[in-house]
């Protein structure tokens, strides 16, 4: 059949992007054009040529992500992207037209797109934070005639969206992919594994899993440690043990990377003994721990307030030689400095900025806070100083720990200075600034000075909070205006305020100070029906107020009525031996000593040495010294076979 050959000009449209007439060579003979950056609105066109006409083109080529130049080079390596790829990349902009001006490109050119081009494409980097953008070259790059995508083309894409952390988005591809029938492979289980477990896809990672079982596929080093990392993701805690274990006693054992990986694990679920067995298990294996060990241990060792062990692994970094990360300074120097260990702190500082580590705004104000809180406000204000001449900018968080620290030391005026400089600067002053000053100027008795600042907080744009409720109700009720400070409360409670078992513990206290007993018994009682677990210090304050009200059974009643509820504070028992020997009430002391004792609540000496404390500081040296040289509490009288302890009712009728 003859051809019929037509002359004609022809010309891109403005959605398509110019081609050059050079060319490069081409895998079936013909010619690739070079890749153009010329604006999309230039249009191609040529001298006249001879061209096919529709009726009679040549069937479209398929194009390759790479330049077929075997018989130059021997190893795959150095082969270099096609021209098209570029030209296709220029195409996915994203824009409404995407898929038209793909098809009119690969009209035009008499081209379609291999399953390994589309692979190559989705993996470039001009695609890698454009999710939306590559799932509509995927679907439509499937469109094609004659085409379906290969196992490396769902590889890439997923890769893709998991680095993009679009989870719909990947579980949805996924759903094409199982029906798919594919023949997986170590490299796309590797990838899938990975890929599923940093989003955290436990039900897909695990059917990637069973895929490879299926197909006889030997898992690797990179597979356990892929896997493992996503189970530990998924706080899959406990199946992350049992691959670890399978790594221990197979043909595949765990690395650096592995341990890292379980001890993250334990880390993550709060079990500090495990992840610290682990930590030394690896000795053991010869596998030396790094820096992301060590630092992942000391953040849960910091999260749950375990400092020393902190401090311990600080150590063995230094002594091994690793590279310290600024991080771990932060930690060691914030948990020195909430121990109240200021100047170890500040060692461990100056130890960091001689070896050229800079220190920061969060590790000035730890330090800062630190010496304020010791009472030393002098070393405190130097480093504030010291912190500005070293080009750091105190933040909020920087001035409100010296108000507070200024408050605290009685230094109000100045705290004051600092609170108006924010103020005019306008930095944003949060709660802590006002209870801060509310709680000095509260204690120094300047009451009025303090409910104007508690009434112009709104107005500054700042809510208040229980810290700012608590101080002021504590200076209230201290002064003895518990009408005003119980007013107060039930307007804490009318603005959604949170009413915390401080706020209680301090009306409770100041109730009995002014002899409201009743109502100081309510309080507790509505605080208790309210599911506000009682403190240490709460009890404290019942206690104390009942025993110097004459009320010593009604307390240890309550006593008795916390322990279900796993309170048993410790020195209560202590608290109202001594309270009621201040007061000179040595019979009640004596006799809840006794009952203490048939309780089985304290072993005797202790009871003995409490009571002893408590007559001599009350004044009564001679109770005291009868009580020691005597075994009330320890010895025994025996009537017939029954043993009994000396009674501490007998001091008082001996």
């Amino acid at each position: 059949m003859r051809r019929t050959l037509y002359r004609f000009r022809f010309s891109l449209s403005a959605t398509h992007r110019s081609l050059p007439s050079s060319s490069c060579p081409y895998e079936n003979g013909g010619s690739l054009p070079k890749a153009s950056n010329s604006p999309a609105t230039s249009s191609f066109s040529s001298n006249p040529r001879w061209v096919f006409t529709n009726s009679s083109l040549p069937p479209p080529e398929w194009v390759e992500p790479l330049n077929d130049v075997s018989e130059v080079i021997s190893s795959s390596r150095d082969l270099e992207p096609s021209p098209w790829v570029a030209h296709i990349l220029n195409i996915l902009d994203g824009s409404s037209n995407m898929e038209a001006n793909l098809d009119s490109f690969c009209k035009t050119f008499l081209i379609k797109l291999s399953p390994n081009f589309v692979a190559f494409v989705l993996r470039s980097v001009e695609l890698r934070q454009k999710p939306e953008t590559a799932m509509r070259f995927f679907y439509w790059a499937g469109k094609q005639k004659k085409y379906s995508h290969k196992l490396e083309c769902y590889v890439s894409l997923i890769d893709l969206l998991s680095l993009c952390g679009e989870l719909d988005c990947t579980r949805h591809v996924f759903c094409e992919l199982k029906g798919m029938s594919f023949l997986m492979t170590i490299s796309a289980a590797n990838s899938f594994i990975k890929s599923f477990g940093s989003l955290g896809m436990v039900e897909e990672l695990l059917w990637v899993w069973r895929q490879m079982k299926e197909n006889g596929i030997e898992p690797s080093l990179y597979t356990y440690n892929f896997l493992m990392n996503g189970l530990v993701n998924s706080m899959f805690i406990e199946s992350a043990e049992r691959v670890f274990e399978v790594m221990e006693n197979g043909k595949v054992a765990p690395d650096l990377v592995t341990y890292n990986t379980i001890i993250k694990g334990y880390c993550k679920s709060g079990n500090i003994q495990k992840a610290l067995e682990k930590f030394r298990a690896m000795e053991m294996r010869n596998l030396q721990p790094d820096k992301i060990t060590y630092m992942s241990l000391m953040q849960v060792c910091y999260s749950k307030e375990d400092f020393d062990t902190c401090l311990s692994l600080y150590h063995e970094m230094e002594e091994k030689g690793l590279e310290i990360p600024p991080h771990a300074y932060s930690l060691v120097i914030g948990g020195l400095c909430k121990c109240g260990k200021c100047m170890e702190g500040y060692a461990v500082f100056n130890d960091m900025i001689q070896k050229g580590c800079k220190a920061n705004v969060a590790i000035y104000t730890a330090l800062i806070d630190s010496y304020a809180k010791n009472g030393s406000m002098t070393e405190a204000i130097k480093l504030f100083k010291r912190m500005k001449n070293d080009g750091f900018e105190p933040d909020e968080v920087t001035y409100g720990v010296v108000v507070n620290g200024l408050c605290k030391n009685g230094r109000l005026e100045e705290a004051m200075e600092y609170f108006e400089y924010c103020r005019v600067k306008g930095m944003a002053v949060n709660p802590m600034f006002y209870s801060s000053l509310i709680d000095g100027l509260g204690k120094a008795g300047r009451l009025n000075e303090a409910q104007r600042l508690f009434e112009e907080m709104v107005d500054n744009g700042c809510p208040r909070d229980s810290y700012c409720y608590n101080a002021l109700i504590d200076a209230l009720a201290k002064s003895g205006n518990t009408d005003e400070a119980l007013t107060l409360f039930k307007r804490m409670e009318d603005e959604g305020c949170d009413q915390t078992v401080y706020t209680y513990t301090i009306l409770i206290d100041g109730l009995f100070k002014e002899h409201k007993n009743e109502e100081a018994l309510k309080l507790w009682d509505m605080m208790i029906d309210k599911g506000i677990t009682p403190t240490a210090a709460s009890f404290r304050a019942l206690s104390i107020g009942l025993c110097l009200s004459g009320k010593v059974a009604r307390a240890c009643k309550i006593l008795d009525d916390l322990a279900p509820m796993g309170i048993i504070p410790e020195t209560a028992f202590e608290d109202m031996i001594n309270i009621l020997c201040k007061a000179g009430r040595i019979k009640e002391a004596c006799k809840l000593a006794d009952g203490i004792v048939d309780r089985g609540r304290e072993i005797p000496g202790r009871v003995r040495t409490v009571l002893i404390n408590a007559l001599r500081k009350a004044g009564n040296a001679d109770l005291a010294i009868k009580l020691m040289h005597s075994k009330i509490g320890i010895g025994y009288d025996r009537m017939g076979s029954v043993k009994k302890r000396v009674k501490f009712r007998l001091l008082l009728d001996s």
